[in-house]
């Protein structure tokens, strides 16, 4: 026979689910990384130690125009990436952000050198070569007036190219060193 459980005894139980709100957040959360995720180049979403199936998602993603097969492959990444923790993800991420920021910013220094140079600024070099002592100073020299005598007969600057090229070198060599250290 069945048991009666006593309306007096009986306890008041609720059923405890997720905020239905908090999760939509969490999904949105989720979708712009999933969406940052794929505007990275191949080399660094590898970078980033995703499961293989997810990794390989997202470069099918990536690969895809941004119309409705694009929205259903990135709803299906988001599926994936709910089952993972997905903080070391976006912690690896940031780390790629601030990279790529640190990057740009020298390269606009290096741009500001260039144009410094250019207009007779003679502290420049000094100032240039104490931030970079391995610099070959005759050489920057050299480059610095090709470029002038281009801008002077409005040849294409092939000079200045060199020299930005040459400047942007310095700068790959002493990243590299101090990457080393």
């Amino acid at each position: 026979m069945s048991e009666f459980i006593d309306p007096e005894q009986e306890e008041e139980t609720w059923a405890i689910r997720p905020n239905k709100s908090q999760i939509k957040r969490d999904i949105s959360v989720l979708s712009d990384l999933c969406e940052e995720i794929t505007q990275l180049a191949p080399a660094q979403i590898e970078r980033l130690n995703l499961p293989d199936n997810i990794e390989i998602a997202i470069l099918e993603a990536a690969k895809m125009p941004f119309k409705g097969a694009r929205k259903r492959q990135l709803k299906f990444i988001n599926a994936m990436m709910r089952k993972i923790d997905v903080e070391p993800i976006q912690a690896q991420l940031d780390k790629i952000k601030a990279k790529s920021a640190h990057a740009t910013r020298e390269l606009h220094q290096l741009e500001q050198f260039r144009e410094r140079f250019l207009t007779d600024d003679k502290q420049v070099l000094t100032e240039f070569l104490v931030q970079y002592p391995n610099a070959d100073a005759q050489h920057i020299r050299q480059l610095i007036r090709n470029a002038k005598k281009e801008i002077a007969s409005e040849k294409p600057p092939k000079s200045s190219r060199l020299l930005f090229r040459y400047l942007r070198e310095l700068l790959d060599k002493q990243t590299d060193k101090s990457e080393d250290l």
